[in-house]
């Protein structure tokens, strides 16, 4: 049965949860937003999740469990399969002879306990619990995932010995095709990678040691440890993920590229794959792109205050380069696309070259680079202007030849967006002149340049604290920290009347959702802008550091001050912004 809106408000009231007071105005949030009284309470924070689910279980007459400290037997988790688990919001936690109790968010779905009573032969006894329980509850399957590997490892490894290098007979490239096929192979490489999935895994890692192969898994910008593998199985695992990147079987001594896509109806993901010979054997990373990924907008990839309008100043114009540095996997790319999307208007002709294309965008001319046949980014850039475009996107400006490309497509009346791989907006600049680039031209055609570091995102559950003298200390010797607090005082960020000691900050908590305290990433920048005085100082040939400066004196937000910025604002943490900065 469905509780209805007078029912739960009602309950409410008799239980003491929450005041009149604070009742009346979750229903008059109810009223202006169109929603439900459930998700006013919630919203405006008079209840928790738990306390609504439990009262909701009440009403239902229903028991209610909490699962997030639970650890459940794998063969009862297994009765329901995981795809069913996590689409539904329903995990099997306990059994009883024939009984079999289940966890959901809920109870009335009574078409997915049907299919899990005739799937399991068992009868179903439902209980209501939380979101935080169903994603405890969910995490476990991946631990299961471990045993499950260990045992395809313990089966089926003996069948898996590869003659080794230089024992081969002359059907070496046959036989590797045949360990490619192999089904143990294929459910380990499989199993491997759909773990990596459901973790929301960057990067996968197979790197071969001298007796075993270590798999890691790069998340948040975090390499973890994933599990380690029996040496025997390392040829068949290479083998089995060059079949799936289309590259050469029998080639072991050069680096190769290549790329596959996994299509399921929960995901559709990219894999760029790069294979290279090390000591021990082939080492493979994969990077995962996700092919649902949302575009998103300026404000959720991080930029705030004078950062956001100053890039909103440069995509205006019609013509000049827009630069976005930082080290790999920094999110420069996506700083790029949320800015072509946010140009991709039909009057307007957008084109791209790019190493790889990690993400298709409609009604984008995009082209990947080819070296191998000759298509490099200064060639594909050379033919782009031949095609009318107004707006062009070079993945990467490497040499002398795209740069100079570069400047003149900008000086003809085009708007060039491009990445550069330095540690600074102010390193750009000397990082052209290095490649000969005239100093008067980077000052006539480059309008901004945006360096960016991802940060990894608190929880939503954290701990507050305020920094001890010795920290105020620490921090006033390694950076202008007073600069930083009358930053965030203009920001509004803080209280006019604060001081440093004052600043509530937030620091990560172990939770079961989140071991680390940390879920999600998101950008800290700097953006430069070619003002007068910069450009005085580029035609001069200035630094780094005199550039830097100069900014700095113009208002620009250094990427230390927009991380504590959002420190201030308790989306990531002090430790975080530290450890990106300092890099």
């Amino acid at each position: 049965m469905k509780i209805d809106e007078a029912q739960l408000k009602a309950f409410l009231l008799d239980s003491g949860l929450i005041t009149p007071e604070n009742l009346k105005k979750a229903e008059s949030a109810t009223v202006s937003n169109g929603g439900t009284l459930r998700d006013a309470v919630l919203n405006g924070g008079h209840l928790t999740e738990d306390q609504l689910k439990r009262l909701e279980a009440y009403i239902l007459g229903i028991p209610f469990v909490d699962l997030t400290h639970e650890t459940i037997d794998p063969a009862i988790l297994q009765i329901i399969p995981e795809p069913v688990a996590r689409k539904n919001n329903i995990v099997a936690f306990k059994k009883t002879g024939n009984d079999l109790q289940v966890g959901m968010l809920d109870p009335e779905d009574l078409q997915t306990i049907d299919f899990i009573r005739k799937k399991a032969n068992l009868r179903i006894l439902p209980r209501l619990t939380t979101p935080e329980s169903i994603q405890a509850i969910l995490r476990q399957y991946q631990k299961s995932l471990e045993a499950e590997f260990g045992d395809i490892i313990k089966k089926d490894s003996e069948t898996l010995a590869y003659t080794r290098e230089g024992e081969a007979g002359g059907d070496a490239e046959e036989d590797l095709k045949k360990l490619a096929e192999d089904l143990p192979v294929i459910r380990i490489v499989d199993t491997l990678i759909r773990h990596a999935i459901l973790q929301s895994t960057s990067d996968i890692h197979v790197e071969p040691l001298e007796k075993e192969v270590i798999v890691r898994y790069r998340i948040d910008g975090i390499l973890h440890d994933a599990m380690t593998l029996p040496k025997s199985i390392a040829p068949g695992i290479v083998a089995r993920i060059k079949v799936m990147a289309n590259l050469r079987l029998d080639e072991h001594r050069l680096p190769q590229d290549g790329r596959f896509k996994i299509e399921t109806e929960e995901y559709k993901i990219s894999f760029r794959v790069s294979i290279l010979p090390v000591f021990d054997g082939e080492k493979i990373v994969m990077r995962l792109l996700p092919e649902s990924t949302k575009v998103f907008s300026l404000e959720e990839l991080g930029f705030v205050g004078a950062n956001l309008e100053r890039i909103h100043r440069a995509i205006r114009r019609p013509t000049g380069i827009v630069l976005a540095t930082g080290p790999t996997g920094s999110g420069k790319t996506t700083t790029l696309y949320t800015v072509l999307e946010m140009l991709n208007i039909p009057g307007v002709n957008i084109s791209t070259v790019e190493d790889p294309i990690e993400y298709r965008m409609p009604r984008i001319n995009q082209t990947q680079v080819r070296p191998d046949i000759g298509l490099s980014f200064a060639s594909g850039l050379r033919s782009l202007l031949r095609q009318d475009p107004n707006v062009i996107m070079v993945g990467e400006i490497r040499d002398n030849e795209t740069a100079s490309l570069a400047i003149n497509a900008a000086l003809t009346g085009h708007l060039v967006l491009s990445t550069l791989h330095t540690n600074s907006a102010a390193g750009a600049l000397p990082r052209l002149l290095d490649m000969k680039v005239e100093p008067f031209l980077i000052a006539s055609t480059v309008t901004a340049i945006i360096s960016q570091r991802l940060v990894r995102r608190l929880s939503p559950e954290y701990e507050t604290y305020t920094l001890e003298d010795a920290e105020i200390e620490r921090f006033e010797k390694e950076f202008d920290f007073a600069r930083v607090v009358e930053m965030l005082k203009r920001e509004k960020a803080i209280k006019a009347t604060m001081t440093a000691k004052d600043i509530p900050w937030a620091r990560p908590k172990k939770t079961a959702e989140s071991p680390d305290g940390y879920k999600g990433r998101i950008g800290i920048h700097e953006v430069l802008e070619m003002t007068e005085t910069i450009k005085e100082l580029v035609v001069k040939s200035a630094t780094a550091d005199d550039l830097n400066k100069r900014g700095r004196e113009e208002g620009m937000l250094t990427m230390l001050e927009e991380g504590f910025l959002r420190a201030a604002q308790h989306i990531t943490s002090i430790e975080e912004i530290l450890r990106v900065t300092n890099e």
